[in-house]
Formats: structure tokens, C-alpha cells, sequence
């Protein structure tokens, strides 16, 4: 192990968590430096040429703006088009007759609609429409971009229909399936705590958050519902839908048992509200929910679900890259299959449905692009940071140390090299390309299930979303909150820690169990 060379391949993470963490410095301002950073010592400390160093970070550059900028840009263009129709305000008063306890429309919109979000979109949506959604319904902004953060994490690894996990498998030679089940079995119990922290978040009481008829039992139904489906069709049908029939099962549900449980009063206010306002018609309804219905219905039909259309969309792409270096990867760009192109044409049919003109959703999608200059900066800034790492061999470097210094303790710590892999590039997918085969080697060098270890790698990537600056940088880009980012990570980082911590000894007792059988 090269001591210098590990402390140098550390200086941009640690610049990145005091600047944002300690410091408070602007999320654009403290990742266009850790970027420089890196270039920099990647030229001095990993002997990389200046223009390999350079040409990495433009494809990064290149990797952020397609489709990660995309796909922002489109889930905010969504929900503004939304607000500038009118249907937001439908969706929302749709929402309040169903509930207007904070805690059940958390459970419904940061768990129930995000891991829907995720399972099919994945880059930011879960948070971003979410927490405008939560903002607009009374929820301060911090608090909703950290509960949607934190909601954010286990479903994460089925994200992007299945995308991280077929990604691993594909890395590491190892089965999809079973690889798929083990880490549903690893997040079983995340899976099941998360819902109740959400609430306590939401209340800021502890176990006084459950307070009230039904609330200890739509959180529990809340982590219920998305766990157990979600091993069965891992188990069965493989890893492109368990989030999809998880979260959909788990919205269904919460709605249900939410009516049942709702109080008396509060039923009673909701009917005094209903007189006084004109009843909302079926066909508004209906109106108000097509951009997020054609979302739905695009994405699952370009899926690798039905492979005939989803294969004729990606065959639509440019391939290129800067960087000729060694390992060097292309830069696609899916030009019709991204998920941001599917939420663009949902936005524009949803919003001539919903009454606007062409020339008035123009205006929203620069005042959109507008409004997320300071995170444009911040995700083009991180992933370029990531490309520059990794082509140089930083990342290698401190993934080698760590499994050398920990030794036979490696299993237990397996899932902070997950962890830090999101941190760095903040995709699930991408954490998983840069350290699977390395999880893979460590597993192979201490005799123990390769299949335990890359799966350990997914499930850190899942508790490493909330602290990531990509992340962070989408949640205060949807919430107004740019020059925040530091504020938002403080708050997300002890949950990160406990989930982190829960997930090691999860992992590690796994393990054990495996290696008995």
C-alpha cells in the first residue's frame, strides 16, 4: 500500500465533506473546486497526463449534462408545467381529502410515489418531485428535501428498472438473479425501519410521531408492502421490476388503509372544505394526473420489459468520448430512451392536454433551466471529479488500501466502499462499475461468496444516495435551496451513519449465515 498516494487519492472527499459539511461553502462553488482538485493532483501524485486529466473530466462533464442534467431539468420542467396549469393544485387537493396528517402524505409521496419514481426513472426524480410536492402542502424545504433524502435509499437498488443491478452482475460475471435476491434480502430490514424514521422525521417527536389511530400501522403496512413483494419478484422474475410492483403495491395500500383510518374530524373538516369549494370533476382529475400517467406509461413501454421497442429507441444514439486514455469508456447518448426525453414528451402532451400553449411552456422550461444554474455547476462538477478519479486510478487506490489495512474485517466494512463509490459519482450504477470486480477480488482473496460482498457494494451505494452531492445538489435544486448544500448534508448525515452502521452488521451476520449453508 503507497501511503502518499492514498492520502493524495483522499484530499478531494475530504474537501468535499469539510467545505460542504464543515465549512458551508455553495455546493457549485465547493465541487468546481474539489474538480480542479483532482485534475491537479491527479497530474502530480497519479503522473496523469494534463490532457488525459482534462479530456476525463470533459467526458464527465459530457456524462453529466446526458442524462443527469437531463433528466432534472425534465422532472422540474414536469412539475412546474404542473403548477402553471393548475393540475398541481388538484393533485394536491386530491391528495388532502385523502389526508391531511403530514405524516401518511410523507409515507404516500417520499416513500410510496418516490420509489415508484425511482424504480422507473432513477437520476434525482424521487426527490426532486417529490419534495416540491411536500413544499406545496406546507412541509418546509430543508425538512423536505432531507425526508426525501433519506426515503431515497433502499429502494434505490432496483432503481432505473433493475439498472444498478443488471449493471453488477455484468461487472462482476456473477448471476443476476441471485445477486438480485441477495441484496433484497440484505435491504429487507432497511427497508422495513425506513418508513418509521420518515415519520419521526416528519413529527420531530420520536415514538410520540405515532401518536394517533392507524399511523404504527400504515408504517409498518408502508414497509411491508414494498419488502416482501420486492423479494418475490427478485426471486422469480429478476431485478427489472421488484421496485416497480413494490412500490406501486405499497401506494395502493397506504391509500386504502389511510382512508380507514382517518379520523372522524378530520373526514369531517375535509367535507366542510368540499362544500365550500366547487367539487373537483373526474375529467380534472383525471386532467390533473396525465403528465405523471404518461411518464408511467412511456417509461414501462421503453423498457427492457418489452424489448422490441426499447432496443428500436437505444439503436438512437451517439457514442464519442474525449478522454483516449487507458480503460477509456464512450459517452452514449440515448437520444430517445432516456428517461429525460420520456418526462419532456410527458410534460409537453401533458401540458396542451391541461389548456397551455406551446409558447407557454417554453417560458417554463427557461425559467426551469434558469432556476438550476447552481446545480448544472454542481453535477457537472462532481461527475467530472468522478471521471478524473477513476481514469487515474485514484479510486482504485483507496478502494486497495482499504481492503489491505482491514484485512479479514473487510466483509464488515464491504458496504462503506459502496458508500463512498456513490459519494464520489453519485449514481448506484456507476459505484457499482467502479468497485464490483473489486468487491468480487477481495471476496476471492479471503475465500468467502463473491455474491455476499458485491451485493454488500449495492446496498452501501443505497445508504451513500442521501449524502451524495449529485444527490444533495437535485434536492435544494427542486426545493429553491442553491448555496444550502451544506445545511441538508449536516442533517442527512447522522441518518446516513445509523443506516450505514445497521447495514455493516446486516451484512456481516448475512455472511455468517451464508457461510454455514
Amino acid at each position: 500500500m503507497d501511503i502518499l498516494k492514498t492520502v493524495l487519492a483522499i484530499i478531494p472527499i475530504v474537501w468535499l465533506i469539510l467545505s460542504l459539511g464543515v465549512f458551508r461553502i455553495r455546493g457549485d462553488l465547493s465541487c468546481l473546486i474539489g474538480f480542479a482538485l483532482s485534475i491537479i493532483l491527479s497530474i502530480v501524485g497519479f503522473h496523469f497526463s494534463f490532457s488525459n486529466s482534462i479530456t476525463a473530466g470533459i467526458d464527465g462533464i459530457i456524462m453529466a449534462l446526458w442524462p443527469i442534467i437531463y433528466v432534472i431539468i425534465s422532472a422540474l420542467f414536469i412539475y412546474n408545467i404542473s403548477r402553471k396549469s393548475g393540475g398541481m393544485d388538484t393533485i394536491m387537493s386530491m391528495l388532502t381529502s385523502i389526508t391531511k396528517d403530514m405524516r401518511f402524505l410523507v409515507l404516500i409521496l417520499a416513500w410510496g410515489l418516490g420509489g415508484f419514481l425511482e424504480a422507473i426513472a432513477g437520476f434525482g426524480t424521487a426527490v426532486a418531485i417529490p419534495a416540491s410536492i411536500l413544499i406545496m402542502l406546507g412541509m418546509s424545504p430543508i425538512k423536505a428535501a432531507v425526508v426525501c433524502l433519506v426515503a431515497n435509499t433502499a429502494p434505490t437498488a432496483f432503481g432505473a428498472v433493475g439498472l444498478p443491478v443488471t449493471t453488477l452482475a455484468k461487472v462482476t460475471g456473477l448471476g443476476v438473479t441471485e445477486l438480485g435476491y441477495l441484496i433484497a434480502i440484505q435491504l429487507f430490514v432497511l427497508m422495513m425501519i425506513v418508513p418509521f424514521v420518515l415519520v419521526m422525521m416528519t413529527e420531530g417527536k420520536g415514538l410520540k410521531s405515532f401518536k394517533g389511530k392507524g399511523v404504527l400501522v400504515c408504517t409498518l403496512v408502508a414497509g411491508l408492502t414494498f419488502a416482501v413483494p420486492e423479494i418475490f419478484i427478485t426471486k422469480y422474475l429478476g431485478p427489472e421490476l421488484p421496485s416497480i410492483v413494490g412500490s406501486i403495491v405499497c401506494l395502493l395500500c397506504l391509500v386504502i388503509i389511510i382512508k380507514k383510518y382517518s379520523s372522524k374530524d378530520e373526514v369531517a373538516s375535509a367535507s366542510a372544505e368540499k362544500d365550500d369549494k366547487a367539487p373537483i370533476s373526474t375529467a380534472d382529475k383525471i386532467k390533473a394526473w396525465v403528465p405523471f400517467i404518461l411518464v408511467f406509461c412511456f417509461i414501462i413501454f421503453t423498457s427492457s420489459m418489452f424489448p422490441a421497442i426499447h432496443n428500436a429507441l437505444a439503436s438512437v444514439k451517439t457514442s464519442f468520448h474525449f478522454y483516449n486514455g487507458a480503460n477509456a469508456k464512450p459517452v452514449d447518448i440515448d437520444w430517445l430512451s432516456s428517461p429525460g426525453t420520456l418526462i419532456l414528451l410527458s410534460s409537453i402532451i401533458g401540458g396542451a392536454i391541461q389548456g397551455l400553449s406551446f409558447k407557454e411552456m417554453f417560458s417554463v422550461l427557461t425559467s426551469t433551466i434558469k432556476q438550476l444554474v447552481k446545480t448544472i455547476i454542481t453535477v457537472c462538477s462532481i461527475v467530472g471529479l468522478s471521471k478524473v478519479m477513476g481514469y487515474s486510478g485514484m479510486i482504485d487506490v483507496i478502494a486497495v488500501s482499504l481492503v489491505t489495512l482491514t484485512g479479514a474485517f473487510y466483509p464488515v466494512i464491504s458496504p462503506i466502499i459502496g458508500v463512498l463509490g456513490i459519494f464520489i459519482t453519485g449514481s448506484d450504477t456507476s459505484a457499482n462499475v467502479l468497485f464490483g470486480e473489486l468487491q468480487v477480488q477481495a471476496a476471492h482473496a479471503l475465500k468467502v461468496s463473491p455474491y455476499w460482498l458485491a451485493a454488500a457494494n449495492m446496498v452501501g451505494a443505497t445508504a451513500g444516495k442521501m449524502l451524495s452531492p449529485q444527490n444533495i445538489a437535485i434536492a435544494t435544486g427542486a426545493t429553491g435551496l442553491e448555496g444550502k448544500e451544506g445545511v441538508i448534508l449536516k442533517k442527512a448525515l447522522p441518518h446516513c451513519a445509523w443506516y450505514t452502521a445497521l447495514l455493516c452488521v446486516i451484512v456481516f451476520v448475512l455472511g455468517k449465515m451464508l457461510s454455514f449453508l
